[in-house]
């Protein structure tokens, strides 16, 4: 008879990222939030950093009689001091803020007690690291302290989980102060994996060869490399999020995952029913379109195919110089009969929106021939503008939107919160007005961008060097197609050329799509969106509860 699955009566979880909106980890513990509180009403925990020191988090909503004597008695008697309140997403689960500045002044001893007991090497800390570190520990003496204040036991199978290397000393601290407690630690994407692709190396070809040791000292990232990897050693279940970063783990931390912890999401952000997600996707075209339009001094009509890609500004781990380079080679091809109007959505270091550009939006009050405003590539003003990498390709490519060019590539370098003087759109507000994206990634182990355009029902361009990518291949049993709602090109270390060309060659395909097979393709993209619900990936999460318990249960025993 099979053993009966363990579940937690109560999860934490910390992240660089609870209420705090900077990368992807924000979306994965933010659209889960809503499938865990329903399963553990208000026994789920999200620990983050409180660096917002008298100014407004849109995304906490303090609440000052929530567990209150537990919070007196952890200032008082444990020394950390921190704030309860609700996170703002669905399901409004309890965060818990920690203010871990007054543990700066121990930095030193606590570099040293991660020494001692985990051979966590602090030695060539830089940047970020003192930071992470010590908030990390302000996390785990939360956990001890919410534990020992309610006399929790073996028995209430608690569970910690830690996500990234900014929380792995919280889980080595719990594993060393609060036995009982089941450690899980997720890495969203390796140290090394991340450094060997952003610094040009190439990693997956060479991957076996690598000793990531080595190459943390080569690449000089030893004290974020040796936290991680001996929290991948330590932790009752190591984790990660995709295959291909599983194969990093194994060859770069020399520890496979236990578990993998695919990304899912929850699609309530997409408008409904169907007549307010049309309005909303012709609203969405309608801003794109007029931005473009006045911009460039062009009659672009909603016959455009409009493109994008988006995400964090890595140029070559995201794949935006494969895309620019793209559009470019389609800009020559004369098979392409309509007008293609791409956008890279990638914030960089923006420094306002350009007022020239605001002005004629406010003159011309929508589309209108003639002269463009400006430079007819950008929307914002950059600092440094002269050294920005996505305009140096188009300057050397020749790429300056010229009348003549059926191809048009248009740079918003800021994030689109709502507030940013030209759009004053969110991101999701203008994804939904996309035919097609393209997220050409060399370096991705999952994939956000991708999941949220197909939830969009908008056909998305992908690769199998991200995790995404190979799970829609494997939905499909095969390589996957535009008409499947996701391509999903091949791409590897050496293959640039190709890479493009397929790019080039598949936007060129869906262009002289006839309306039913773009209906088709959007309706595959809807269908694949919806095998990525967390309805259908938090099992894996129980799976990684089941194990963390059962090698807590051994190793206390």
């Amino acid at each position: 008879m099979a053993k009966k699955k363990q579940e937690p009566h109560y999860i934490f979880e910390s992240s660089w990222e609870v209420c705090n909106k900077v990368g992807g980890i924000y979306t994965v513990l933010s659209t889960r939030a809503k499938t865990l509180q329903e399963a553990f009403p208000d026994k789920v925990f999200f620990i983050g950093p409180d660096f917002w020191e008298g100014k407004k988090n849109p995304l906490f909503k303090e609440s000052k009689t929530l567990l209150a004597k537990w919070r007196k008695s952890a200032l008082q008697y444990d020394g950390v001091s921190f704030r309860i309140g609700r996170w703002q997403v669905p399901g409004e689960p309890i965060a818990i803020l920690v203010d871990f500045k007054p543990f700066f002044e121990n930095k030193n001893d606590i570099f040293g007690w991660a020494w001692e007991n985990f051979q966590v090497d602090s030695l060539h800390a830089y940047g970020d690291y003192d930071e992470s570190l010590v908030f990390s520990w302000a996390a785990g003496k939360v956990v001890e302290s919410y534990y020992k204040f309610f006399g929790l036991t073996k028995e209430d199978n608690v569970v910690f989980q830690a996500h990234e290397w900014q929380t792995c000393l919280a889980a080595l601290y719990v594993k060393k102060y609060v036995p009982e407690v089941a450690t899980i630690f997720t890495t969203h994407a390796t140290t090394i994996g991340r450094s060997i692709a952003g610094n040009g190396k190439p990693l997956y070809d060479y991957l076996p060869a690598y000793n990531g040791d080595q190459m943390a000292a080569e690449l000089n990232v030893e004290a974020k490399h040796s936290v991680e990897k001996k929290a991948a050693w330590n932790v009752d279940c190591f984790t990660t999020v995709s295959e291909i970063t599983g194969k990093e783990c194994a060859e770069l931390l020399d520890k496979p995952a236990d578990e993998i912890l695919m990304n899912g999401f929850e699609n309530d952000f997409v408008p409904s029913p169907v007549a307010k997600f049309n309005d909303a996707r012709k609203e969405a075209r309608k801003s794109l379109l007029k931005v473009a339009n006045t911009l460039m001094g062009t009659e672009l009509d909603d016959d455009t195919i409009i493109i994008s890609t988006g995400g964090r500004y890595e140029y070559q781990n995201k794949g935006i110089n494969v895309y620019v380079d793209a559009l470019s080679r389609l800009r020559w091809d004369n098979r392409l009969e309509k007008n293609v109007l791409a956008f890279v959505m990638v914030p960089a270091w923006m420094k306002e929106a350009r007022q020239d550009l605001k002005a004629a939006l406010a003159e011309k009050k929508g589309c209108a021939k003639g002269e463009p405003v400006g430079d007819p590539r950008i929307t914002h003003v950059l600092h440094e503008q002269d050294n920005d990498k996505v305009l140096a390709q188009m300057n050397w490519l020749d790429m300056h939107n010229r009348p003549e060019d059926k191809v048009k590539v248009i740079f918003v370098p800021c994030y689109l919160d709502g507030t940013d003087g030209i759009f004053n759109k969110h991101y999701y507000d203008l994804l939904i007005g996309n035919d097609l994206t393209v997220f050409p990634s060399y370096y991705e182990p999952w994939g956000y961008t991708p999941t949220e355009s197909v939830a969009f029902h908008v056909p998305c361009i992908t690769t199998d060097l991200a995790g995404f990518g190979i799970w829609a291949n494997g939905l499909k049993g095969g390589a996957s197609e535009i008409e499947d709602g996701v391509k999903t090109i091949h791409r590897s270390d050496y293959n640039f050329d190709e890479v493009s060309d397929t790019i080039r060659d598949t936007i060129l395909k869906f262009s002289q799509f006839d309306k039913k097979q773009v209906n088709a393709a959007r309706k595959n993209a809807e269908k694949v969106a919806e095998k990525a619900l967390w309805k259908h990936f938090i099992k894996y999460y129980y799976e990684a509860y089941d194990k963390a318990l059962a090698s807590r249960d051994e190793r206390i025993k």
